[in-house]
This record gives structure tokens, C-alpha cells and sequence, in this order.
């Protein structure tokens, strides 16, 4: 267990090149987190004074790091805005809703129990497809081989019991839920605990809770045989879910779907912006209803202004569409079909980034 007090010494040893105290007594450490085995600060300085601090940033993270025990370290540097001359008033967000799109360094608590990584994917705008593609992308890393998982994290719109032919409450064993299996995949969503036209009227707070629940109260691996990898279907957007999903469990890369056209991408680059700013490696961007009726390359386009991995392109399909209504995703009801060998390749791109 790292140890709160030994990280602030660590920090104080490191000397501010202005004022010439150390960081903490300086008051350059921000929303400092420490976990079992992690830390994580935010280092605000005046605009325009970041080259100066990058180097303190740099021996701050090598502090922490050289730490007995420290497995992950998230120092965020960044820059206040210098105010106008003459400023103009005008109407903007309050300071509290301000204060949430800073650049903050969560620290996750840990990952569920006995999963190896945990891949998110999400989009940032809804109706791009983005379930039909988690459910997809999972049974084409089940078709490598490996131990899969789905959670739907869309609590206010689940459509994994559609997608996976699924219905009935999951069982409750020794204090853990026990996920369905269907496909070869273990399957979680809050639509299995819930009736089928209900209503997912919850404020933000209670939507985290059935997140972390399912997150978290899952018995997704055992020691004996672990869970190589848990997609997260995320809803579209940047709130709640997302950030409860972010701070509760360390991510190891998301995936971002998008349509080619411009509406789409530019929440796509909404989706990017956020997992940049919480350190969540973005593995690449994958343009889905790619064709005649969307248009076609404006993900890979994108990928390559945001410096991120192109992972491939689906063709607006009939067959995807009936395959998913019918409950069987059309990797495992036609592995043969031209879509589901784009996705294997999809899923090969994406094992690889995993280290799976």
C-alpha cells in the first residue's frame, strides 16, 4: 500500500524553479489521489510557463515511479488561460460544471477481479452503430481464442439481450452475479435486470451505481481461468458513465466508431479528447456504414489528424442488422460472411495493441 504521506515527501523534495519550495509547499500539486499502488496529480501553472515546468512534471512522475510498490503514475501539467485585456461579458457554464472538463488525473481504483485487460468502446454521438460493433468485436476476440466478456454499460438504452438473444435475471452466487453466457461470450447489462419496457429514468449518480455494481459485483473470471479481456460497450457522450467507468477501473485502450461523415467524426474527436485527458490510450478509430449512402474514409481521415491507428472500415450491411435483431452476432452466425473477416482483421488489430 503506497503510502500518502511518503508520496507528498517525494514531491516536496522536488523544488519549484520559481518560488524554490517544493511542489506541495508551493501549491503546484492538485487533486492529488493515492491508491493501493498509484498516484496521480494535476500541476496547473500560469499560461505560458509549461516549457518551464515540463521538466518538474518529468522528475515529479520519475519520483513517484521510483516509488517501492507504485504501479501507475498520472501527473497532468497544464496551463491557465491568461485573461483578455478587456474582457467581454458573456453566458457560459457555471464554474462547478466548468471545473468537470479540467484536465484531471483520476486515479482508477482497480480492475475487476481476474481481468486481464479491459477494452472500451465507444462514440461519442449515438446511431453510429457502436453496439453492433462491441458485440461484434468481442465474438471475433472469442473466435481467436480468447475469454471474452460484453458489460453494456448503456444503462439508459441496454441492447446486449437483444444483440445476444438474452433474457432472465443472471443468478447471485457467494456474494458475486453471475453473468450469462451466450456465443462464447460472458454477458452482462443492466436490461437483465430490468424488465424489457422499462424506463431507465435515473439521474446520473444512480446510472454510475448500476455501473459499478455490474463492473465491479460480477464474477467475470476466477483465479483458475481469468477473463483475457472485458469490452465495455459505453453509452454515446462524455458524462457520468463514462468518467464513473474511468475512475472506478484502469483502462487498457478504447476504441472509437464513427460514421465517415463530419457530424459523426466530430464527436469522435469528443470521445478522443476525453480518454487524452484521463491517459486512456485511444488504439484506433473504426469507420462503420462505410459505403455509397454515408460516404467512406472520413475515419481514417480523422485517424490520421489525431495520430491514432486506422483500424479498419464496415460496409453498411443488411445482414449485420437482421443477424443482431435475431440475437446472434453475424460473426458467429456467418464467419465466412465478407463482414465478418473485416472484423477479424478489426479484432487482430486490436489483440495486438492489447497485448493479447
Amino acid at each position: 500500500m503506497i503510502d500518502r504521506t511518503a508520496v507528498i515527501a517525494a514531491l516536496d523534495a522536488i523544488v519549484d524553479p520559481k518560488s524554490g519550495q517544493g511542489l506541495v509547499a508551493a501549491g503546484l500539486v492538485q487533486g492529488l489521489t493515492v491508491a493501493e499502488d498509484r498516484a496521480g496529480f494535476v500541476m496547473e501553472v500560469p499560461a505560458g510557463e509549461t516549457a518551464i515546468y515540463a521538466p518538474v512534471r518529468d522528475a515529479a512522475e520519475a519520483a513517484l515511479k521510483a516509488m517501492p510498490g507504485m504501479a501507475r503514475v498520472s501527473v497532468v501539467l497544464t496551463a491557465e488561460t491568461a485573461p483578455a485585456a478587456a474582457p467581454r461579458r458573456t453566458a457560459g457554464l457555471s464554474k462547478a460544471a466548468t471545473d468537470q472538463g479540467r484536465a484531471k488525473a483520476p486515479v482508477p481504483t482497480e480492475r475487476p477481479a481476474h481481468v486481464k485487460r479491459v477494452l472500451a468502446v465507444a462514440s461519442g454521438k449515438g446511431g453510429v452503430g457502436k453496439s453492433t460493433v462491441a458485440v461484434n468485436l468481442a465474438a471475433a476476440l472469442a473466435a481467436r481464442g480468447l475469454s471474452v466478456g460484453v458489460l453494456d454499460a448503456d444503462v439508459y438504452g441496454p441492447s446486449l439481450p437483444t444483440m445476444l438473444g438474452l433474457s432472465g435475471q443472471p443468478a447471485y452466487e457467494d456474494g458475486a452475479i453471475v453473468p450469462h453466457v451466450a456465443h462464447g461470450l460472458k454477458a452482462m447489462s443492466v436490461g437483465l435486470l430490468t424488465k424489457a419496457d422499462d424506463a431507465m429514468i435515473w439521474r446520473g449518480p444512480m446510472a454510475s451505481q448500476a455501473i459499478t455494481q455490474m463492473l465491479t459485483q460480477t464474477r467475470w473470471g476466477t483465479e483458475e481461468t481469468p477473463l483475457d479481456v472485458l469490452v465495455v460497450d459505453l453509452p454515446p457522450g462524455t458524462g457520468d458513465v463514462q468518467l464513473t467507468l474511468i475512475q472506478k477501473t484502469p483502462l487498457d485502450g478504447a476504441v472509437i466508431v464513427s460514421t465517415p461523415q463530419e457530424v459523426a467524426l466530430a464527436d469522435a474527436r469528443r470521445a478522443h479528447t476525453l480518454f487524452q485527458r484521463v491517459n486512456v490510450p485511444t488504439l484506433g478509430l473504426i469507420e462503420n456504414m462505410s459505403g455509397p449512402v454515408f460516404g467512406q474514409g472520413g475515419a481514417e481521415a480523422e485517424a490520421s489528424r489525431l495520430g491514432v491507428a486506422f483500424l479498419g472500415d464496415l460496409p453498411l450491411d443488411a445482414a449485420l442488422c437482421q443477424a443482431g435483431d435475431a440475437g446472434r452476432p453475424l460473426v458467429s452466425a456467418a464467419p465466412e460472411s465478407e463482414v465478418a473477416q473485416r472484423f477479424a482483421i478489426v479484432a487482430a488489430r486490436v489483440a495486438e495493441a492489447l497485448g493479447l
